[in-house]
């Protein structure tokens, strides 16, 4: 990637500018462990919205969706306007208990509803999540995108693309903690969308010889329209490697089925994400910055899926098919394989002018560091006030917390560098490894809803839920590996496998309540008071109108 002197000063002026704001508004916020892991529950709706995208959009989004955009086309925009829908819910119903509660984190819930024992369970299960897949994944993820933009994808510079990364977001975060991260997220928000917009503009400027955005809009739309489909039937889309994307997104289970488990596991009950939310100022300061962060995800998709469509129909040949002579060589592996994450590298190399693309580089970089930080802070938070503070350090000063998750944090990025280079020798398991928290995530959710919500819950059923979900998970796992043909086990789209997983569980849990306390209401069950979910004016004619966005969209793309 040819890189000008413009672009370089872009580049380093957003890591000196980053670093200085975070260092800059968490000076002496670090003194007690509010300030440090929930910003002085100071923040406002706008650096809320913008910190809880931040943490969410990284290599993941920028890249993999991308790839997807190329491969499968709008379809995978649900991920993110189905999430738009979910943090709604999440704001009017799971926040109200979650901020009266005073919560520092999502474990501290458990310990409230159930027992302290699941707590700890839980919380070593969280910890581990965060250090061996989100953190690790995303620096391999965002090392291996800069190495294939920066570099030429041979891996030269991918040790060194990890170690900047990982010191780039320790610079800021483990100094500065949450205050830190949700500040500076509000200028990486700002900077990926604009980044990310520009690849957007440039690559459909480049669709046709006229040069116009609008036309080559068109022109994909006209080339392409079975990518801009949303709920596919089974067989309707063939991936360029001649996968059918239906078990990726089955049909209607899109928006009545599996994915809502995993929005409502990630958005609602995911220590890094609903963080920020629990560092409002007030609960509708909270509502109000999960309304703007709802509306950002309906944006999301223009600036990340459409560029891998766009890259899709530049290298297709006249029947839309991609092939090695049409299509450029860096999309093929050995042995043919399409390479359908090199979408967004190749346009960002192929289209993005010098001057312009130190801003894309710097909005991709953005992207993985918000998302770093916020794992860090999290890990930090989860250790410090769930297993050091109730089991090792009950008398210990307000300093010590701190510096324990400033110490936990370190040590939680030193394991994931150390062991991020090591996920490019997995192949396809590394593939298991992102599917790790969909088998986890059913059981857990159902424990929680049934946590809020159902007044006859008992702490052994819950510890049964999330034993049992494990296997009922990996029992819809058997088919697709080998024994689709036996009358004993269902093969199913991943997504079907995670709803019916939860509801599994939640029977589970039913039944073991009712045969515990005979139907009455658990001690430490939720009560919920009148006006609790009562929203201000504001929240609901703001979500009225993401609905109505929502609908217009999948009934235009249908």
């Amino acid at each position: 990637m040819e890189f000008s002197i413009w672009d370089t000063i872009i580049f380093v002026s957003y890591g000196l500018i980053i670093v200085t704001i975070g260092l800059w508004v968490s000076r002496g916020k670090g003194e007690t462990s509010e300030a440090y892991f929930l910003a002085g529950k100071s923040l406002p709706w706008w650096a809320i919205g913008a910190s809880l995208i931040a943490a969410n959009i990284s290599a993941e989004q920028f890249i993999g969706m991308s790839g997807s955009g190329f491969a499968i086309g709008l379809a995978i925009a649900s991920y993110e306007w189905m999430a738009a829908l979910t943090l709604l819910i999440v704001g009017k119903f799971f926040l109200p208990i979650f901020i009266e509660k005073k919560l520092y984190t999502i474990p501290e819930f458990v310990e409230v509803r159930y027992s302290t024992t699941l707590k700890s369970i839980l919380a070593v299960f969280w910890i581990c999540l965060f250090v061996f897949v989100n953190l690790t994944s995303v620096l391999y993820l965002g090392a291996t995108a800069l190495d294939t933009i920066m570099g030429d994808g041979s891996g030269e510079i991918f040790t060194y693309c990890i170690f900047g990364l990982a010191l780039f977001a320790a610079t800021y975060s483990l100094y500065g903690g949450l205050s830190a991260v949700a500040w500076t997220d509000v200028l990486q928000v700002t900077l990926l969308v604009a980044g990310g917009a520009v690849t957007t503009w440039i690559a459909l400027s480049h669709v046709t010889e006229s040069g116009g955005v609008l036309d080559g809009l068109a022109e994909v739309y006209e080339k392409a329209p079975e990518k801009f489909s949303m709920i596919l039937d089974k067989g309707e889309i063939i991936t360029p490697n001649n996968k059918d994307a239906w078990w990726d997104l089955p049909g209607l289970g899109v928006l009545i089925g599996g994915l809502w488990i995993a929005n409502l596991y990630y958005w609602g009950f995911n220590q890094y994400i609903i963080q920020r939310t629990l560092a409002a100022k007030s609960l509708r300061e909270s509502q109000k910055g999960i309304v703007l962060a709802a509306f950002l995800k309906i944006l999301i998709p223009l600036i990340v899926v459409l560029p891998g469509i766009v890259a899709f129909v530049i290298n297709s040949g006249p029947e839309g098919t991609i092939s090695e002579t049409y299509t450029d060589a860096s999309f093929f592996a050995e042995g043919g394989r399409i390479i359908n994450d090199n979408a967004a590298p190749w346009l960002i190399n192929e289209f993005v002018p010098v001057g312009l693309k130190g801003l894309v580089l710097a909005a991709l970089s953005a992207a993985i560091v918000s998302s770093l930080a916020s794992m860090l802070n999290s890990t930090a938070t989860i250790f410090t006030m769930d297993i050091f503070k109730p089991y090792f350090g009950k008398n210990a000063s307000e300093q010590k917390l701190v510096n324990v998750g400033r110490g936990s944090a370190a040590l939680a990025l030193i394991i994931a560098v150390i062991l991020a280079p090591q996920l490019k020798n997995l192949g396809q398991v590394f593939q298991y490894i992102q599917e790790y928290t969909g088998i986890v995530s059913p059981g857990i959710l159902a424990v929680f809803l049934l946590g809020l919500f159902w007044k006859k819950t008992t702490n052994r059923a819950a510890i049964w839920g999330v034993v049992m979900s494990i296997p009922i998970a990996f029992y819809f796992k058997i088919a697709p590996n080998g024994w689709s043909e036996s009358p004993f086990f269902l093969n199913l789209p991943f997504l079907d496998q995670m709803l019916y997983t939860c509801i599994l569980t939640i029977i589970v849990m039913v039944l073991i309540s009712y045969w515990q306390f005979g139907g009455e209401n658990h001690p430490k069950a939720i009560n919920i008071k009148k006006g609790m979910f009562k929203t201000e004016p504001v929240f609901n004619i703001c979500s009225f109108l993401v609905c109505l966005i929502l609908a217009m969209l999948y009934a235009l793309f249908w």
